[in-house]
């Protein structure tokens, strides 16, 4: 069972070394169990925390822990000659936690067994950490990265000559990155927890996908400052000549056409926030990925539109699926186009393109964009241009002509029994005989104005009603409304006489 095991980890851990073209070795020291000095909490668990982390990411890691100094010395040279024969595309990193020192603008790390009286005796009972740089430097690998936990209190302080806190900055040999838990010459803490603070955000940072390295630094020192209450600022010093980032870019997701087709609507309709160019989205996409998010949406605006200034707190369910005649559920453009015919407006018939762009009624609804642009004022920039055959006027429409001249404060004489003797004013605040749009629940339109969700203002209305004047919206004007054709017949008339 345990040879099992052991034979699956390496697979795993081949396939993770496998993705890297390069070849990535790591060295990891923790040293905690000091005898002659303060023994240090984190650093053995730090250290094998980077370690775990490294190599998930595809480095070949050495650990130490709680190394005396020949040991430490020993790793550093078989270290360096893997390092050094592993090409010049090979990546290099060393991870020290533990105890460090400076003296006469030196570093030094200090292995466990540590004894010191005289400072004289630092480079022979010490490491320098001017080795590692030359080891490191020796291979002549394009990236090296060295990585230093070892800023904390000076544990030697009744030495003579050697008072001096943290670490001295350290010049950086072409193609390396050095980072420092804490600025030269400052303190950096142990941690309270079961690791330090610098180590803990670096165990976090470095596994973000397609992160570069120094971003990865730069994360880590804000996480630090953050927790240490700005008394902690991680340092550090580049001359790196390539790109490197410890974990891939996740590939990115694909997508199929019509995936991207909705993606690309949805963040359009989104944006405009937009009750009517929602519930069209929802027609055509109400089983698709963000028709949750737009139901949700929906129901915030229409709760925003119908009760917001009255100030009750109205509780609006999102709207469901609307149950859609079989024709239209077998056709869900059909069902678009229609929606868009039964609203009227320029943002209906562009939420039918986005969907359709090279649909069935494509064309008509590219001449209605541009008729309605034009009544607007706009610059249609697409859209066809061929001209529809005016359609023969509805009984409503006659009637309404026959009473002479429409103004926005006379009554209107039609047949529509719904406005029949109400002013246009007064008309836009009357509710819908039916819903607007096929299948929407009651509780956002019954018993509530057409000028919730179309807005409708005086100078709104004159635009709408010159649009009724261009022979491509002829067609338009007995296509079914909530009060018949008879409402869209007062806007042109109205609009015929300058909107008076």
């Amino acid at each position: 069972m345990w040879i099992r095991l052991a034979v699956l980890a390496a697979a795993v851990l081949g396939l993770a070394r496998a993705a890297w073209a390069e070849e990535r070795l790591a060295l990891v020291i923790g040293n905690s169990a000091y005898g002659s000095v303060q023994p240090l909490d984190n650093p053995g668990r730090d250290a094998r925390l980077m370690a775990q982390t490294l190599e998930r990411l595809g480095f070949d890691v050495t650990l130490a822990v709680d190394a005396r100094q020949i040991e430490m010395k020993r790793a550093i040279g078989r270290f360096g000659r893997k390092l050094r024969g592993a090409g010049e595309d090979a990546t290099g990193l060393f991870y020290y936690a533990g105890h460090g020192v400076q003296s006469f603008g030196s570093n030094y790390l200090l292995p466990v067994d540590v004894a010191l009286a005289d400072a004289a005796d630092l480079d022979l009972m010490a490491v320098e950490a001017q080795s590692v740089l030359r080891q490191m430097a020796s291979a002549r690998n394009r990236t090296n990265i060295v990585i230093l936990d070892a800023c904390r209190n000076n544990p030697f302080k009744a030495v003579a000559d050697l008072n001096e806190s943290g670490l001295a900055e350290m010049k950086a040999p072409t193609g390396t990155f050095l980072a420092y838990a804490t600025a030269p010459g400052d303190v950096a803490l142990d941690g309270e927890g079961e690791n330090s603070p610098f180590t803990e955000a670096l165990a976090r940072e470095i596994v973000v996908p397609g992160a570069p390295v120094e971003q990865v630094f730069k994360q880590v020192r804000r996480a630090v400052l953050e927790q240490s209450g700005g008394s902690q600022t991680p340092w550090d010093t580049s001359s790196l000549v390539s790109d490197f980032t410890f974990a891939a870019a996740e590939p990115e997701a694909v997508m199929s056409a019509a995936e991207i087709e909705e993606a690309q609507i949805w963040r359009s309709v989104k944006a405009s926030r937009d009750a009517m160019q929602i519930m069209l989205f929802l027609r055509g996409y109400g089983d698709g990925k963000y028709a949750g998010e737009a139901r949700a949406l929906l129901a915030s605006l229409m709760e925003e539109e119908l009760h917001g200034g009255t100030g009750a707190a109205v509780a609006v369910a999102p709207a469901e699926p609307a149950p859609a005649p079989a024709a239209a559920a077998a056709d869900p453009e059909t069902a678009m186009f229609q929606a868009a015919q039964g609203d009227g407006s320029k943002a209906a018939y562009e939420a039918y393109l986005m969907a359709y762009p090279e649909g069935r009624f494509a064309e008509m609804a590219a001449a209605e964009v541009a008729a309605l642009a034009a009544g607007a004022g706009q610059d249609p920039q697409a859209g066809a241009e061929a001209p529809a055959a005016a359609a023969e006027p509805a009984p409503a429409a006659v009637a309404l002509a026959e009473s002479g001249p429409i103004t926005y404060a006379s009554p209107l004489d039609t047949d529509a029994a719904a406005i029949s003797g109400l002013t246009l004013a007064e008309a836009v605040t009357r509710s819908p005989s039916f819903p607007p749009v096929e299948g929407l629940p009651e509780s956002y339109w019954k018993d509530q104005s057409c000028s919730s969700c179309h807005q409708w203002t005086r100078e709104r209305l004159c635009t709408q009603g010159n649009t009724y004047l261009s022979l491509n919206m002829q067609r338009s004007l007995g296509k079914q409304h909530p009060f018949g054709g008879a409402l869209k017949q007062a806007l042109k008339s109205w609009a015929a006489g300058g909107c008076q």
